[in-house]
Parts: structure tokens; sequence; C-alpha cells
């Protein structure tokens, strides 16, 4: 049994699923706050990696619409060169279009405030939090479904990060 993590990267958090190849779904794990450095973020994962005895680690590439690379998958492929000299697991990629906006259909509209006002700043964040771990688990679920053979309505092609090792 293989057993992966699912990353979505964001500027400010980084939502994690766990998942492994033995059919059973991929699941929301945990929302991290992006270390200033990378190697902040590289000792968050080392710990998720030897508690959870993680074999690979699988990034959403931010595609734009067109299918194309833009800036975002850049930085995206460079955080995850980083973290390959840091962590020591393999890790691939996999096409994250639209996860953010499936993660908020499953989860529904965030919660009103007190007395039905807006929500509060804490409120925001816990949702955003909780859209971050759900898309993980959306991108994770995509990269099992794939390896297993399972159609998807909307392919996601997986690309594996070369490292020297």
């Amino acid at each position: 049994m293989t057993t992966l993590l699912g990353v979505d990267l964001g500027e400010r958090r980084i939502g994690v699923a766990i998942g492994s190849d033995d059919g059973a779904p991929a699941r929301p794990l945990v929302t991290l706050l992006r270390a200033k450095r990378t190697d902040g973020d590289a000792a968050a994962f080392g710990r998720l990696v030897s508690e959870h005895g993680v074999d690979e680690i699988v990034v959403g590439l931010p595609y734009e619409a067109s299918g194309a690379e833009g800036p975002q998958a850049e930085l995206t492929r460079r955080w995850a060169e980083a973290m390959t000299t840091l962590v020591a697991v393999p890790m691939a990629f996999r096409d994250e279009r639209l996860t953010s906006h499936l993660a908020e259909a499953r989860l529904g509209p965030m919660k009103r405030g007190r007395s039905g006002g807006p929500p509060s700043r804490a409120q925001r964040d816990a949702y955003r939090a909780r859209v971050d771990r759900e898309a993980a688990a959306i991108i994770l679920q995509d990269e099992l479904d794939a390896r297993a053979g399972v159609p998807s309505a909307k392919p996601r092609p997986s690309v594996t990060l070369e490292t020297d090792r």
C-alpha cells in the first residue's frame, strides 16, 4: 500500500489531504500556514511524512484556463523542487484547475456572522482553510483515480517531478 499526501499550495496556506492506493477515498488532513521560507514548509511536511508513513506527495499544479502554465505554475514548480531537496519522498504534479470551486461546492456556502450579518474574519479564515483541505483531497483523489484506471469526467494529466537523487 502506498500512502500519499495531496497538496493545494496557496500564497498564505497549504491545504493537505491524505490517501492511499487501497481504494479508500482521499480525505482532508490539515491546513498549514505558509512559512516565510521553503525550509519552514519542509519541516512541517517532514513531520507529516514521518507521522503518517507517506511514500509520495502530489502537488496541485495551477494551470491557466487555456491549459498553459502561467506564473503561478512556475512558482509552484519552484516550491516543489526546493521541497524535494528537503523532504525525502518523490513528488508529482496534478492539474488543479477548478478544485477550489469544487471544494466550495462540496462544503456549501460560508456561514453567516452573528445575527445573520457578514461572517467574521475568523469565520472567513476557517472556511478558507476548510476549502484548501478539501481542494487538496480533490487533487489527491484525481491522482488516485488515474492510477487505479478510474475514468474521470475531467481528465487531469499527472506529471512527475524529475529530480537528481
